[in-house]
């Protein structure tokens, strides 16, 4: 099919509903933007728990894994063929264009509410660097004996009030802007939180602290959990491929979409895993066993000042990173109510408001819209005020995406795609879906076990605490 005639069928198809002029750079920003977030600030105690071997192993695995799932992925945005067929919006599109009905519901479950965690799980990341930003500055004036306590609630408010602000705006390609700052931002206290942690090493001897088999713990089975937890906080640092089909249909063609995406995905996994192997290796060599599960709270790190951009640049980040996952939600929501109540003046209503920075100069703002995008953002507030424990929420999010959503829906779409039949590459797929069902099933106890006992000490579950 030549190029005139394949735009022919997607204007048939209605595919230019909105102007898609994303190129392999700004792909390659959105993934960093969705995949360096919260999730590195817990490698150093990830690596702790696992030990020299088993950590620097377990981060490259993990990034092996989900670049070949992300290229599977990549070639199930259009359907049936990978260039000239139909495009596929959204992630559950492309598992309804080539799977069960069953495997379509089971699929928007494990998407809207992996979505729906990272977004509390941001919340509570940018939250504690809130309250570590007010408690630093508190012990910089009155000293370190000072009581420094800090409203961790008032704090996500704050972060969740800028969100409600920028749910307005359409959708992903109208805010390319703020994906590019936000990956500038994961780089920024990135290279700072690795930094700080070869100088705390350097000026510590230079010897390598930790053991080869990790931490030590109270019990084996705390060493257990703690193992599990450990690979949780690894395959949440990865995740984004619940979103990666949303980042794709922002991209322009030529060259082919799939292309294009497969680059960006070599390029914006590679780089983070070389940032993560750096920074969860430095930060266990800097603090041995007694890594903190966020780096940038650990005791002595350096200068308190550079701590605090380090955050800085850290709340920025999360800031755009929430509206990428975010997206997606508000989308899916608002087709299902404009589908469910096709006339209702209420929903049909909308008004147009100049915007400076974006694009196109203005944003259409709908009042149904407002309403519901304000509810997810406050739902989203209320559970992270519940649950505010840091490694073992983001382990659970990894637990909960990791299989289903980064392995086995782009394994079942390729191998229906392509026509794979029972045989060598069909058993090899299949044996790389099971292993790593089985990784998330014990990743997923581990986590919840972890967030039972922490509720069963916690006196105060609305205290944010790291």
């Amino acid at each position: 099919m030549d190029k005139s005639a394949a735009a022919a069928n997607d204007v048939e198809r209605g595919d230019y509903e909105h102007e898609r002029t994303g190129t392999v750079w700004t792909a390659t920003a959105h993934i960093v933007t969705a995949v360096i977030g919260s999730g590195v600030l817990a490698l150093a105690w990830s690596v702790a728990q696992l030990g020299w071997v088993a950590g620097p192993l377990a981060l490259a695995g993990f990034a092996c894994v989900t670049y070949y799932a992300s290229t599977l992925l990549a070639n199930a945005y259009r359907a049936p063929h990978p260039v000239t067929g139909d495009r596929n919006r959204t992630y559950m599109d492309a598992v309804r264009s080539y799977l069960s009905p069953r495997e379509v519901f089971m699929c928007g479950i494990a998407q809207y509410v992996n979505l729906w965690g990272t977004m509390v799980g941001y919340t509570i990341t940018a939250t504690i660097s809130m309250v570590a930003i007010r408690q630093s500055d508190c012990f910089h004036r009155n000293g370190a004996g000072a009581s420094c306590d800090a409203p961790g609630t008032v704090m996500m408010l704050a972060f969740s009030v800028v969100q409600v602000v920028l749910s307005q705006f359409p959708g992903l390609e109208h805010i390319t802007w703020l994906s590019v700052v936000a990956a500038v931002m994961s780089f920024a206290y990135s290279f700072i939180g690795l930094g700080l942690s070869v100088g705390h090493w350097v000026s510590h001897g230079a010897g390598l602290g930790g053991r080869v088999a990790g931490a030590a713990a109270a019990s084996s089975t705390k060493k257990l959990w703690n193992v599990l937890l450990a690979l949780g906080n690894i395959a949440f640092a990865y995740t984004f491929a619940e979103v990666l089909i949303e980042i794709q249909d922002t991209l322009k063609s030529p060259p082919a979409e799939n292309k294009t995406m497969k680059k960006a995905s070599m390029y914006g996994i590679g780089a983070t895993t070389i940032f993560y192997i750096s920074v969860g290796c430095a930060g266990y060599a800097a603090f041995g066993s007694n890594a903190p599960g966020n780096i940038l709270t650990a005791s002595g790190l350096g200068p308190y000042w550079l701590v605090d951009i380090a955050n800085m640049c850290l709340i920025l980040h999360l800031i755009g990173a929430y509206q990428v996952y975010a997206q997606p939600i508000f989308a899916s929501v608002e087709r299902w109510a404009s589908s469910r109540w096709p006339e209702a003046k209420f929903i049909n209503s909308a008004y147009t408001v100049s915007i400076p920075l974006m694009q196109r100069g203005s944003v259409t703002v709908a009042p149904y819209k407002l309403v519901l995008r304000t509810v997810i953002v406050v739902a989203t507030t209320v559970v992270a005020m519940m649950i505010p424990f840091f490694n073992a929420v983001l382990g659970l999010l990894g637990a909960f995406s990791f299989w289903p959503l980064t392995v086995y829906f782009p394994i079942s779409m390729h191998i229906a795609q392509c026509k794979i039949t029972k045989g060598r590459k069909w058993y090899l797929l299949q044996g790389l879906s099971m292993v790593c069902l089985m990784i998330s099933v014990a990743v997923g106890i581990g986590s919840v076990t972890d967030i039972v006992d922490s509720l069963k000490v916690s006196s105060n579950p609305f205290k944010t605490i790291s």
